[in-house]
């Protein structure tokens, strides 16, 4: 199973719609749960990062492993990505990405992390970087079951 946990609502349809298509696409090939937490937008960035961080770990089993996406974390190929995917599903079953809010991710949780994965230096809207990450994991499924998408 893969679940993603991020900070905030989407709110434009064209993106909701394509978050459908890849749950869709997903499904042949694990169970996906995508949870949102609120984005608290307080005035103090400590306290909106503790209080998001404290939402986002009411949804962390211990027997996940976790994946936080981070600016600072390993630079992946797609393949290189899958390779990853693959080799956590060897002695986990459950998988976790978290996607922070405008802030990042809070430091508990960071410390929770097994890994920290970046998908580059630059600055994605939150929003739009759930499909990036939806299609890069199913990209990795795709790539993992000698499937033709991936070029």
């Amino acid at each position: 199973m893969i679940k993603i946990i991020c900070v905030g609502k989407l709110k434009e349809q064209y993106l909701k719609d394509a978050i459908d298509e890849y749950k869709k696409r997903l499904s042949k090939y694990t169970e996906l749960e995508i949870i949102e937490v609120p984005d608290e937008g307080l005035l103090d960035d400590t306290k909106t990062l503790k209080k998001e961080g404290e939402s986002i770990l009411k949804y962390i089993n211990p027997k996940d492993y976790i994946i936080t996406l981070e600016i600072d974390g390993h630079n992946l190929s797609s393949i290189e990505f899958a390779d990853k995917l693959n080799n956590i599903y060897l002695t986990n079953s459950n998988i976790t990405f978290i996607i922070g809010g405008s802030l990042g991710i809070d430091d508990e949780i960071k410390k929770l992390s097994n890994y920290k994965l970046s998908f580059g230096k630059m600055t994605f809207p939150h929003q739009l970087f759930r499909v990036l990450l939806l299609e890069q994991i199913y990209r990795c499924f795709k790539i993992n079951n000698n499937e033709s998408y991936h070029k």
